[in-house]
């Protein structure tokens, strides 16, 4: 009954009423002067689950974004001065805006609506009463104001984005580069519009590049280590480039570039776009919201049996698996049936989060089962993407061992005493290594041997610290911190106990 129970939990973990990301919207004091951390003071101005996105400043007090509700996503204003309140600019039943500008010498906002029939058009709005009309017939994805009638946009060309001026007095457009990313900006102090170029191959790296607009002349600003899509410019003519929960500083004049913030994980977990008001005092940014807090939403709202919270938390095509990758189901559909005869027939519910371990975008949580008075156990792994859970892994205690712990354990003391033969004896002969979910790294006892007695010797301060285990079954899920030579590497792996041996290791880092 337990079993059956698991297994019914399993199909309820994973549905989605969004398929865009779960983002929010942060505001800082922005001060270029401190001694300390540039960026302080954060608030959430969004505090929505779902979409909030696309900030830009309407003036230095006032932050305009996108954000969803029931099922639409609309234009949101943000009043830093009155209060720190909201209101809606938009109500569109008949679609959704995005990407909301302030339209030069206007009290007007520009932004992209995307309606239900799938027509994308560039719509002006009064930003009193909301009413709107077309501004282009062009498909445009992302767009900048050069001045009062001239805009520099992203608009959609086959499976890319090209970028092209438009001329809406004359009603004419071209494109002047191709294959180019979102971030679109006028260059503090000139009359250019800096763009992300994406280059004509994979292999090619992504560059910040400048448009002057007046001759469609094209220079290179910065060539990327790493690609993003999205920066900011500072009122300085400094560059703010976002990598997941860091922000750099790319000073153009003296071509250095240095840290700019460093933020906590289950604060900001993943940056996806900046904004900076006029006078460059506060910044915005969109993340992704943590691993840690969606999985503990689902958990959360699951033991309130609040059906639309809890399967919010999942992505539409969400895949649900037993250990390693068993496919139970994949998508909503099936698992929306399952869990509404589940609660049908069930009057109490409750999981309890026990121990869990997060590591980069995974999250597993050990977790102890109530239904109607029964217990259950079971180990549940998480991926989450875009702030939102897009699989899920479950083990269950199908085979109990009782020195599966010890045995992990031995090998781990002999692991950090580098004795090789100790360690190796831990193993079966047909031990086999993997990458979570199913890669396979290496097979057999004496290849085990012969790579970690190599490993152990050219590394004399080799250190395993366990941070956390889970014991389930015949599998010991370690969250280990391990030292070598002067690097400090964070994993975890699942062992698998067979007759004494450990017979198989999976690793996730």
């Amino acid at each position: 009954m337990i079993q059956r129970f698991c297994f019914v939990l399993c199909l309820l973990g994973t549905l989605s009423s969004y398929g865009q990301a779960n983002t929010e919207v942060y505001l800082f004091d922005l001060d270029m002067d401190t001694k300390g951390a540039p960026l302080s003071n954060p608030k959430n101005i969004s505090n929505n689950h779902g979409y909030d996105n696309q900030p830009s400043f309407w003036d230095d007090n006032t932050v305009l974004f996108s954000s969803t509700r029931e099922g639409q996503t609309d234009i949101l204003r943000f009043n830093i001065n009155q209060g720190s309140t909201s209101s809606w600019v938009t109500n569109t039943p008949t679609g959704s805006e995005y990407s909301p500008v302030r339209i030069p010498g206007k009290d007007n906002i520009s932004a992209i609506r995307l309606d239900l029939d799938g027509l994308q058009r560039l719509y002006e709005y009064d930003i009193h009463s909301g009413e709107s009309e077309p501004i282009s017939d062009l498909k445009i994805g992302y767009h900048v104001w050069y001045n009062d009638h001239i805009l520099v946009s992203t608009v959609l060309v086959a499976d890319r984005m090209d970028l092209a001026v438009i001329d809406l007095d004359t009603g004419s457009h071209h494109i002047v580069h191709k294959n180019v990313g979102r971030s679109l900006h006028k260059v503090p102090g000139t009359d250019l519009v800096s763009f992300i170029s994406k280059g004509s191959s994979k292999k090619e790296l992504w560059q910040i590049k400048s448009l002057d607009v007046t001759d469609d002349k094209i220079d290179t600003i910065l060539t990327l280590v790493n690609p993003v899509e999205d920066m900011v410019w500072l009122p300085n003519g400094a560059l703010l480039i976002p990598n997941d929960n860091r922000i750099s500083l790319y000073n153009p004049k003296v071509g250095d570039t240095k840290d700019f913030q460093f933020f906590d994980k289950e604060q900001v977990f993943k940056i996806s776009r900046l904004a900076v008001n006029p006078s460059g005092t506060r910044l915005a940014l969109v993340t992704e919201i943590s691993p840690k807090e969606i999985v503990q939403r689902q958990v959360d709202t699951f033991n309130k049996r609040d059906l639309d919270g809890f399967v919010s938390c999942y992505t539409d095509d969400v895949l649900a698996q037993r250990f390693p990758n068993d496919t139970m189901y994949v998508g909503k559909a099936k698992m929306l049936a399952n869990y509404e005869r589940f609660y049908a027939n069930t009057k109490n519910a409750k999981v309890e989060v026990i121990k869990r371990i997060t590591i980069g975008n995974k999250v597993i949580d050990e977790e102890i089962t109530m239904v109607d008075g029964r217990q259950g156990h079971q180990v549940a792994l998480y991926t989450i993407e875009g702030g939102l859970i897009t699989s899920m892994t479950f083990i269950f205690p199908d085979q109990e061992t009782a020195d599966a712990e010890s045995v992990v354990q031995e090998q781990l003391d002999a692991y950090n005493a580098r004795d090789i033969d100790g360690f190796s004896d831990t193993y079966a002969d047909h031990i086999t290594l993997h990458n979570f979910p199913n890669q396979v790294t290496g097979k057999g006892k004496n290849a085990i041997k012969e790579r970690y007695g190599t490993f152990f010797k050219n590394t004399p301060n080799l250190h395993c610290k366990i941070k956390n285990r889970m014991v389930i079954g015949n599998k010991v899920i370690d969250e280990e911190q391990v030292t070598v030579n002067d690097s400090v590497v964070h994993a975890v792996a699942i062992y698998e106990v067979e007759n004494g041996k450990i017979v198989k290791v999976t690793f996730l880092r």
